[in-house]
């Protein structure tokens, strides 16, 4: 896996409790700061800007966990603004440098939440932000290249960490999730859905005559049919959707926030995007208290119908959605 393709490895939960964390560290930080800056209006500002990041410590740690994961490229944006403002109004050059130090935990945020090219563009910015600023402030150039290079060793350090933290939770042939990382997935969404009460839906897939393509044209082309399902699936499913490879021929997928009837209806439509791949799906919806193996058991029942009923279908569980061949679908066309 490629260091600019690597995925990101920290989901919503820990990516709100890491964030929540900084902003505190953060905000606590710049009031330590203040404490030994010159008086004025400047370090009244900068203790202005250090309660505005413990109010966002707060805001973040109560409500993030619900946000989308697009949402916190905006909160470290925010969170660079701030650091570098810290800098640019700090009434001596050796506040300014007291304070960009703290820039590091945008650098960490960055490369823990966001894949490779998206970590590369907060880098960047975070570098060109707190550089200006030092040079603003009166800090020597060379002072300031050299905090810059801090920087970027640590993202290439912690960049390097993530690859092989996401490499133990992914499949090495689709890029997709694995089972460590689909159980991780499964319970934060259990959980998640448990607090909000809104649906979640599991769905278990299999590529029908799997083992027929590998005896017939060969192991390439099997791995073939699951990279192309993976891309398929990867690109039409909507965002917060997990999908995981187990191994084999085997699929599963969680639906957040969409009912199992939804969740079916999704599931048809999908496989009709590669009419030449015959795809068998059992789908199954959460209900609250349930543990995760009662869940998957009446996702693979779901699927246990769809091949008897002749596979290349989709059935929901307890038969509700009978009739679920997927129009166009061919059972052996590779």
């Amino acid at each position: 896996m490629s260091r600019s393709r690597a995925p990101e490895v920290a989901t919503v939960r820990v990516m709100a409790r890491t964030l929540a964390t900084f902003y505190a560290f953060g905000g606590a930080a710049g009031l330590c700061i203040c404490a030994g800056a010159p008086a004025g209006a400047r370090r009244s500002a900068l203790v202005v800007l250090s309660l505005v990041a413990l109010a966002a410590a707060a805001v973040v740690a109560r409500w993030g966990a619900r946000w989308p994961r697009p949402v916190f490229h905006g909160t470290v944006g925010v969170a660079t603004v701030l650091i570098a403002t810290a800098v640019a109004i700090s009434p001596d050059s050796l506040t300014a440098l007291g304070a960009s130090v703290l820039i590091a935990f945008v650098v960490v945020d960055a490369h823990l939440f966001f894949s490779g090219r998206q970590a590369l563009a907060h880098l960047v910015g975070a570098v060109v932000a707190v550089t200006g600023a030092l040079l603003l402030s009166g800090v020597p150039l060379g002072t300031a290249l050299g905090v810059d290079l801090v920087l970027i060793g640590l993202g290439m350090v912690i960049r390097r960490l993530v690859i092989r933290a996401s490499g133990a939770s992914r499949d090495p042939l689709t890029g997709l999730r694995n089972r460590r990382g689909f159980d991780e997935a499964m319970r934060e969404l259990m959980g998640e859905a448990s607090r909000t009460r809104e649906p979640l839906s599991a769905v278990l897939i299999d590529v029908d005559h799997f083992k027929s393509v590998n005896d017939s044209h060969g192991h390439e082309a099997g791995d073939r049919v699951l990279c192309r399902v993976a891309e398929v699936w990867g690109e039409a499913l909507p965002h917060g959707s997990v999908l995981a490879r187990h191994g084999g021929d085997e699929f599963s997928l969680l639906l957040p926030g969409i009912d199992p009837p939804e969740a079916l209806a999704l599931v048809r439509s999908v496989c009709t995007l590669h009419p030449d791949i015959s795809l068998s799906c059992g789908v199954a919806g959460y209900s609250f208290g349930e543990s995760a193996s009662q869940l998957m058991r009446s996702a693979d029942r779901a699927l246990y119908d769809a091949k008897v009923l002749g596979r290349g279908r989709a059935e929901l569980v307890g038969g509700a959605g009978s009739g679920g061949a997927v129009p166009g679908s061919a059972p052996a066309a590779w």
